[in-house]
């Protein structure tokens, strides 16, 4: 009888997919290179050429090697986690389990394919299981609403004993940004955007000027697997996207818009409710291939630091567009509660900067010069007393430069 601890196998593993595995002439030959380059020691550097070349990782045997590669680290032995088995059910509940229940309720909705109700069911219960125990596990994770779409396919290829390990990195240090108390740092991926259009076609980007890059939220958010449809379409995506860094995932969407040229150029630019309309829409069919092979050269020819109007410099040394640049796969679990905890006081420290400035803004007729100055010294002894020694200078730099400015009007 099946239940919710038992080592069950991937739907990789059978026959009912059917996509599972590519029918190409080369893929025998590809699949041994895999394997070899997912030895003891993974060759990470292979791996990253495979998964980015055509067919990506080809199908899910191997992919239950790679993906942990490519993540950074190994899954355990499996008497291991046999006895850590059902371990997490102790641990406080998370606060967003609520709504982890309401999303699982709604996926497996386009695969796997010709399942039962009973099936369908089993999925769910240990689709629920992997989240929550990745958030039991990390309390300090703030679920959202999109992230039962990648749980799903870590749990389709993995299986339900080795997926949450997989979550828990990916969640970490992959996606970390997407996980804090804020939506702010998930924006600032989106901000990326029009610097990368400009820098690839600035005729494109300035027609697109008026429409706020909002329209990519759900596919980077999700890493796109809220839209695709296929199961073979996003296994193949998560081959690329987990053998590059975090800003990688912006860069596909660029050339997904740059790919849309001519339609978008038919629809006015002074109709940006219709822009983004389309763009929040992934085209159907996508030619995977195709796009990945652009996202690479598009990437290569403009590398984030060069990317105009100082965008690249305006993003978070914390965050995981930053973090997951150069060998970041050295990074542990630990690494990456730390780096969560830099962006949650990054955080923290701006919001009281806008606080400040919104005060003094209401205020800017009646504090007078002396009662700024106290205000000043205030805010500088109060920074220092919550050990932001180092954020107290910059921080007032930015409120005085903000009171100059806003003098002027």
């Amino acid at each position: 009888m099946d239940h919710i601890g038992a080592r069950t196998p991937p739907p990789g593993s059978q026959s009912s997919e059917g996509h599972q595995r590519s029918t190409s002439p080369a893929s025998p030959a590809k699949i041994d290179r895999i394997r070899k380059a997912c030895k003891e020691d993974p060759d990470v550097e292979a791996l990253i050429l495979l998964a980015t070349s055509k067919d990506g990782l080809i199908d899910d045997e191997v992919r239950r090697k790679a993906w942990p590669a490519l993540l950074g680290y190994t899954l355990p032995p499996k008497d291991e986690v046999s006895s850590d088995r059902g371990a997490w059910q102790s641990l406080p509940r998370h606060k967003d389990e609520d709504q982890v229940r309401l999303d699982v309720d709604r996926s497996f909705i386009y695969y796997p394919k010709n399942e039962t109700e009973l099936q369908l069911d089993r999925r769910k219960k240990e689709l629920s299981a992997v989240i929550t125990q990745v958030l039991r596990s990390y309390p300090m994770l703030s679920y959202f609403q999109g992230f039962h779409d990648i749980a799903q396919v870590f749990l389709l290829v993995l299986g339900v004993d080795d997926a949450a390990a997989s979550v828990s990195q990916l969640s970490l240090l992959r996606i970390r940004d997407f996980m804090l108390p804020s939506l702010s740092p998930s924006l600032a991926h989106l901000r990326l955007l029009p610097s990368i259009l400009h820098a690839a076609d600035a005729k494109l980007c300035h027609h697109l000027s008026q429409t706020q890059p909002f329209f990519a939220l759900a596919a980077t958010l999700t890493l796109y697997a809220h839209d695709i449809q296929e199961y073979g379409d996003i296994s193949r995506l998560f081959d690329f996207l987990l053998a590059h860094g975090a800003v990688v995932s912006v860069y596909f969407f660029a050339v997904i818009i740059l790919s849309r040229r001519e339609e978008l150029f038919d629809i006015p630019a002074d109709e940006p409710e219709m822009l983004h309309s389309v763009l929040s829409k992934l085209p159907k069919p996508l030619d995977l291939e195709a796009l990945i092979a652009k996202t690479t050269a598009l990437y290569e020819s403009f590398p984030p630091e060069r990317l105009p109007f100082r965008a690249w410099a305006r993003i978070s040394p914390f965050s995981v567009l930053k973090t997951t640049r150069g060998k970041f796969r050295r990074q542990s679990l630990d690494d990456g509660i730390e780096l969560f905890e830099k962006q949650v006081a990054q955080l923290r420290r701006e919001q009281m900067v806008e606080q400040a400035k919104a005060a003094l803004w209401k205020r800017r007729r009646s504090i007078g010069r002396v009662g700024l100055a106290i205000f000043v010294g205030v805010m500088a002894f109060w920074l220092r007393k919550g050990g932001l020694e180092s954020y107290a200078a910059s921080a007032l730099r930015r409120i005085w430069e903000y009171l100059r400015l806003s003098g002027r009007q």
